[in-house]
């Protein structure tokens, strides 16, 4: 198709990949586009528009991590067909922008599990990505491999022997289609119908909606302090087949699981001939001590599977991540990828790999968690202030999000209603639970919201839910 009425005006203050997105939003807004409407692809706009691929890259990666378009591979990207089930937006800046404005609205204030999109190193990636397309060989034109593009499993594998302790062989590793892929591909090898599954309770809502769809039977499972309540699995569903976890940062409430129940859960595995998949989803944001080590690090038995994603970490619209495997599953996992999957896209792979091998994996992550960790105190400091005493604040050691409290308030469900209303995207805490009650709360992303921008946000916030402010410091 061609690109709706797409101008670039080099006078403004706006970057070029920031007025991509917002003539694309107001396409969307307007109904110039339609939900499920194809949208060009990158390389197509790029030449349309005269700019580099990256920078349509980055404009679709914005559009991908706010829920507008979706990506579909090598089928391209379309106008999210649920984009006409949503509340209408509340009026936005439209374009042309003015001198000096700010037109970048980015992903929606506190939506969870996306990075900072305005931190990442677009410059330095579509350096990467133009080199790996002007050597592109027949290595990187062929059929790609099920088991993804050997440097960057060897890179993966190199980096966690570093960084979390798990120690592997680049045949262990296999590259998915971030972590939804990953569990697709256990639920193909592992799973049968009827398979009881320890699932958190709360926990992380599309795994289980993903492990509902192979018809496993999931045992939710009470989370505390302490991380998932082995004992508790243990009396529900003594012969699990599998049990899926967050070891270092529980989704969504943050608890590590303690050393005597991470020992606990590797024993009642090896001895019930049970799986456990880690899904070690934002283990590289933490704040304070040292970086716990994966449950895999422990596991003697062979019996943990272990998932990471570099969505999270870079960007939403990579769509990459991976798998590491015991030994004596990995012929069968590489069999089932090529049968689900055939392979992730090459170009994406080798930009990645050389992301990694070269540090710069390694730098973005040191810059990332400096920058969180102001952000993440630069909101609670603005949200206690705008709340008073009809907050509380739960941070975390780790991780991209906080949870806060009303213990005055109604349930988090209303609030997070209200809050939507207002354009702003919170995730009550209560609909992430299945049969255990976690209590109330809004869970807030942090990770996009500049420390400038905190105070005038929270105070946003709390128009919005419509509680009113009791100082801090009140009797």
């Amino acid at each position: 198709m061609a690109a709706p009425c797409i101008t670039i005006d080099r006078s403004l203050s706006a970057t070029t990949y920031q007025q991509i997105v917002a003539r694309l939003r107001e396409a969307m807004h307007s109904g110039v586009l339609l939900p499920g409407s194809r949208l060009p692809s990158a390389r197509s706009l790029a030449s349309q528009l005269g700019v580099a691929r990256g920078t349509v890259d980055a404009a679709y990666a914005v559009l991908a991590g706010e829920g507008t378009i979706e990506t579909r591979g090598p089928a391209g990207s379309i106008v999210s067909p649920h984009l006409a089930d949503r509340p209408k937006p509340p009026p936005q800046r439209t374009m042309p922008f003015a001198a000096g404005a700010d037109p970048f609205a980015g992903p929606l204030p506190f939506r969870m599990g996306l990075p900072a999109l305005d931190a990442f190193p677009r410059k330095l990636w579509t350096g990467l990505t133009v080199r790996a397309a002007r050597s592109l060989g027949r290595p990187l034109l062929d059929l790609p491999s099920a088991a993804g593009h050997a440097p960057l499993r060897e890179a993966i594998a190199a980096y966690l022997g570093v960084a979390r302790g798990v120690a592997c062989s680049p045949s262990q590793v296999l590259v998915t289609g971030g972590f939804q892929g990953a569990l697709s591909l256990v639920a193909q090898v592992l799973l049968r119908p009827g398979d009881p599954v320890w699932v958190e309770d709360p926990g992380y809502f599309l795994a289980r909606q993903r492990l509902e769809a192979a018809g496993v039977r999931l045992v939710p499972v009470r989370v505390d302090s302490e991380g998932l309540r082995v004992a508790a699995g243990k009396i529900a569903a003594p012969r699990a087949r599998l049990a899926l976890v967050t070891p270092t940062h529980q989704s969504p409430l943050g608890a590590a699981l303690s050393l005597p129940r991470r020992l606990a859960l590797l024993a009642w595995a090896a001895e019930a001939g049970a799986w456990i998949l880690e899904d070690d989803y934002d283990s590289e944001f933490r704040y304070t001590g040292h970086p716990l080590p994966a449950l895999k690090s422990l596991d003697r038995a062979e019996r943990v599977l272990y998932a990471g994603s570099f969505s999270k970490v870079l960007f939403p619209g990579l769509r990459l991540g991976y798998l590491v495997v015991p030994d004596e599953l990995a012929d069968a996992f590489r069999r089932a990828s090529r049968q689900m999957q055939s392979g992730q896209p090459l170009l994406e792979q080798a930009v990645t790999a050389d992301f990694l091998a070269e540090g710069h994996f390694a730098r973005h992550l040191r810059r990332m968690r400096a920058l969180y960790a102001s952000r993440r105190k630069a909101l609670a400091a603005a949200l206690q202030a705008a709340f008073g005493t009809g907050i509380q604040l739960e941070l975390a050691d780790g991780g991209m999000h906080l949870l806060a409290r009303f213990p005055d308030g109604p349930d988090d469900g209303t609030l997070a209603r209200r809050a939507a209303a207002a354009g702003l995207a919170p995730t009550a805490l209560s609909s992430l639970s299945v049969a255990h009650d976690c209590g109330q709360g809004l869970l807030l992303s942090f990770t996009n919201i500049a420390e400038s921008e905190a105070p005038a946000l929270a105070a946003r916030l709390a128009a919005a839910l419509e509680l009113s402010n009791a100082p801090a410091d009140a009797a």
